[in-house]
């Protein structure tokens, strides 16, 4: 998407209805700011399901692109109807130029309202690259202190081995038997539901690369669905996962039909991915999807009552983990080997872990920052006497 969307831009600043409305050097620094994305977004792909951060971060980015990609025929279209209410105009010209005065001023309050939608945008991509660079550079970096640099991931390895654990397989194999049982011809749709903060992403991840399900649906998508989703991109979205690339200006009945008929008769395994609003299936996708054979919809959300609107068939939930699962996820992320170190920290590396809550995010949040002390127990219990 963001590679389409730099070509796009490429092609449109020199054309004739851009130059008349006078947006060229707004596009070309969008243009800029979108193609330094582009190059180090191949990794953030690859890592979208590694690290929970990375994927809401390129869901952020996505929706950013989706506007400038509406922003771009916005533009061409304001500057088309510009160039037939005044086809004498020249080709060079800019802005209003060589227009009269009083008919321009309709054109010059638009030419000033997608200016600023195009600077606003700008400036938010800017603020979703740099937080995204910082992940990226953050996880590459080696701990300090330590003088020993960590393995890259392999771009097949979606499941942080850390987490892995004997509950891990027990529930992926659980879910995934239930799955492959279901024969009937509508969709069968499974909820993991858990609080904020507690990781309700490696098991689904699990289920959907099980070879399993691989092998038993034709048709395969992972959808991270944003709070404020949009409509019309998220079906965009849907239709791009099971191989269709779509162009610009199709309403929602539009995209609903055609996710509909490229799914006729076959079978599909969707997940969404932290579900906010019951409406995403309700309203949108219930209708199209049941043209399918078969489906599953594996949803996450934090909101147990999202998943009984829904009409989820099977409720998973997921608790805290136990103290000793986050301690051992603590220290293989501080990638403490030597057991003598291991046994003086365990004590105040257990209490930081009851201090995180025993939530996901917030020991590995914690680990970042004992990542950049001595790893000793003093400078561990300062961590832990702070105070929040």
């Amino acid at each position: 998407m963001v590679g389409s969307c730099v070509k796009k831009l490429q092609d449109i600043i020199t054309e004739k209805e851009i130059l008349i409305l006078g947006v060229k050097e707004e596009l070309r620094e969008l243009q800029g700011t979108v193609s330094q994305i582009h190059c180090f977004l191949q990794d953030a792909e690859q890592r979208r399901m590694e690290e929970l951060a990375v994927n809401n971060w390129l869901c952020e980015l996505q929706d950013a692109v989706y506007d400038a990609d509406d922003i771009i025929d916005s533009a061409r279209l304001e500057g088309c109807q510009l160039l037939e209410d005044h086809p004498l105009s020249s080709r060079n010209s800019t802005g209003c130029s060589g227009i009269s005065i009083l008919s321009c001023f309709p054109s010059m309050q638009r030419r000033h309202e997608i200016a600023i939608e195009i600077k606003n945008l700008n400036t938010r991509i800017e603020k979703i690259s740099k937080l995204g660079k910082k992940f990226l550079t953050r996880s590459e970096a080696a701990p300090s202190g330590q003088g020993s640099t960590s393995k890259p991931r392999k771009s097949s390895q979606l499941v942080e081995p850390n987490l892995v654990g004997k509950e891990i397989i027990h529930s992926t194999r659980k879910l995934v038997d239930l799955i492959l049982s279901y024969k009937e011809d509508k969709a069968y749709k499974v909820a993991i539901v858990g609080t904020g903060g507690v990781d309700k992403t490696t098991l689904p991840q699990k289920v959907y690369n099980d070879q399993r399900i691989k092998g038993n649906f034709e048709k395969h998508a992972w959808i991270c669905v944003s709070r404020d989703y949009k409509e019309v991109t998220l079906l965009k979205e849907v239709l791009r996962n099971i191989g269709l690339q779509q162009g610009q200006g199709e309403t929602i009945a539009e995209l609903q039909s055609k996710l509909a008929e490229i799914i006729k008769d076959k079978s599909f395994f969707l997940v969404l991915d932290d579900l906010w609003q019951f409406s995403v299936w309700i309203d949108l996708l219930r209708a199209p999807l049941h043209a399918a054979a078969a489906g599953i919809i594996l949803l996450t959300t934090r909101d147990h009552t999202i998943a009984m609107k829904i009409g989820a068939e099977h409720t998973h939930r997921v608790d805290l983990m136990p103290v000793e699962v986050g301690w051992g996820l603590l220290w293989k992320r501080m990638n403490i080997r030597e057991e003598n170190e291991l046994q003086s920290l365990r004590n105040v590396g257990i209490e930081i872990v009851r201090k995180c809550g025993c939530l996901l995010l917030a020991i590995k949040v914690t680990a970042s920052v004992l990542a950049s002390t001595g790893q000793t127990e003093n400078e561990w219990k300062k961590i832990l006497s702070n105070p929040g």
